[in-house]
């Protein structure tokens, strides 16, 4: 007896069209949401970069004050300066202190990106005249920089403003007031506020405060 013989039906060309099209719409869909995954990361990713760069700054700044020193008299002896422009300051060396202090400087510079914050610091110094000379370099460095002091510059956060405040007296003054005494500090303030304008479009923004307090500061003052 014989088996009756059924040809294999196939797909049409509709049918494997549809299926094209549906494998089409799953792939682009899946790379969206690859895609979105990834973008999301690297922005998580940015935001943390900057947070942990920022935080960084602002311990250097205040490990700077902390290891404020105290030369003998003469030359440029006082431990902080400010003018306006340029903090600097005179600190030991924790790394090495056999190896000389260190004069390091803060300040804002204007690029083609905007307002930068930035820190300068010289190599350890032994004598009256390297700490002389470091001083002027500082001074140099903030007001029109050359290539030599570019190389001992670090660039800590991209800032709009930036005002500093000294607590003297019980009180809070704008470090640049006749009250503060702008120049050389030679007896230094109890506090130091430092005040940040962060640009817009960072992941933090705005305005941004920071109290330091003289560690040998006694009678429990807060600022």
């Amino acid at each position: 007896m014989k088996q009756a013989i059924h040809p294999i039906r196939g797909f049409t060309l509709i049918e494997v069209l549809v299926a094209i099209t549906i494998m089409s719409l799953m792939a682009v869909l899946s790379w969206r949401g690859l895609d979105g995954m990834t973008r999301a990361q690297s922005q998580t990713q940015t935001r943390a970069d900057e947070i942990l760069t920022l935080q960084a700054g602002l311990m250097q700044w205040r490990s700077d004050l902390d290891n404020i020193t105290q030369l003998a008299a003469g030359g440029n002896s006082a431990p902080m300066d400010w003018d306006g422009r340029v903090l600097r300051v005179t600190r030991r060396n924790t790394m090495d202190p056999s190896q000389g202090v260190l004069v390091v400087a803060w300040t804002r510079r204007i690029n083609d990106a905007g307002g930068q914050w930035l820190r300068w610091q010289s190599s350890p110094v032994r004598t009256r005249n390297e700490l002389d000379q470091a001083w002027r370099q500082a001074e140099q460095w903030a007001q029109s920089p050359g290539d030599e002091e570019k190389k001992k510059e670090i660039a800590i956060s991209p800032l709009d403003q930036w005002q500093v405040f000294f607590y003297r007296g019980d009180a809070w003054s704008n470090a640049l007031s006749s009250d503060a005494s702008a120049g050389p500090i030679n007896v230094l303030p109890d506090g130091v506020r430092l005040m940040l304008t962060l640009p817009q479009g960072q992941t933090l923004q705005g305005d941004l405060t920071l109290d330091w307090i003289r560690p040998t500061l006694s009678g429990g003052k807060a600022a």
